[in-house]
C-alpha cells in the first residue's frame, strides 16, 4: 500500500500517454484520406510519383546535410588540432538538425509530412524554429531542479564553455581517517589518463 501523494506531474504524463497515440492515429488517418483524395482527383500514378519524388528528395536532403555536418566537424577538429580558434559550434552547421528533419519528413509517405518537410527546408522558417527551440531550451534549463539532468547540462556549459576537458582527481580532506576495511584505502589507484 502506498502512502503519500503522487508526484504533481502524474496527470500530465498520463494525459500525454493518451494524447500522443491518438494524435499519431489522427495524423495517419488524415494522411491516408489526403492520398485517397489526390488519387481520385489526379490518379494513382500521380500519387505514386509524389511519394517516390518525396522519398528521393528527402534522401538527397539528408545526404547533403550529413555531408555538410561531417565537413564542418572535420574542419573544427583540424582547427582545434592546430590551435586556431574556430567559429564555434554554430558556424556552418546552423540549421542542420532542421534540414535533416525536413529530409526525414519528406521520406515519410504522406502529403502533410511532405509539406512540413518542405517548410523545414525554408531558411526563414529554420531560423524562427531554431530561435524558438533555443529559447525554450534555455527556459527549461533555468527551471531545472538541482541535481537533475538539465542542471548537469547547465553546469557543464557554464564551467567548460570552450569544451576543454581538464583531467584530475577529487581529494576529500574533510573525511576522517579511513578504517582498515574501508573501500577507499585499497592501495594505489591507476592514473586517470589512458
Amino acid at each position: 500500500m502506498m502512502t503519500g501523494t503522487p508526484p504533481p506531474t502524474a496527470p500530465k504524463r498520463s494525459r500525454a500517454r493518451t494524447l500522443v497515440p491518438l494524435g499519431i492515429a489522427a495524423w495517419l488517418l488524415v494522411e491516408i484520406w489526403l492520398l485517397m483524395m489526390v488519387a481520385s482527383a489526379a490518379g494513382g500514378l500521380t500519387v505514386l510519383a509524389l511519394l517516390v519524388g518525396g522519398a528521393v528528395l528527402g534522401g538527397y536532403v539528408i545526404k547533403r546535410a550529413g555531408r555538410r555536418a561531417f565537413s564542418s566537424l572535420t574542419e573544427q577538429l583540424q582547427q582545434q588540432q592546430f590551435g586556431a580558434p574556430g567559429p564555434g559550434p554554430r558556424g556552418a552547421s546552423e540549421g542542420n538538425a532542421l534540414t535533416m528533419l525536413g529530409g526525414l519528413l519528406l521520406i515519410v509517405p504522406g502529403l502533410m509530412s511532405d509539406v512540413l518537410g518542405l517548410l523545414c527546408l525554408v531558411p526563414p522558417v529554420r531560423k524562427a524554429v531554431g530561435r524558438f527551440a533555443e529559447r525554450s531550451l534555455e527556459k527549461r534549463m533555468r527551471m531545472a531542479a538541482p541535481g537533475s539532468l538539465g542542471d548537469a547540462f547547465t553546469q557543464a556549459r557554464i564551467h567548460q564553455p570552450d569544451g576543454k576537458v581538464v583531467q584530475g582527481e577529487v581529494i576529500r580532506e574533510d573525511a576522517g581517517p579511513a578504517s582498515p576495511g574501508d573501500r577507499h584505502d585499497q592501495g594505489s589507484r591507476p592514473p586517470l589518463t589512458p
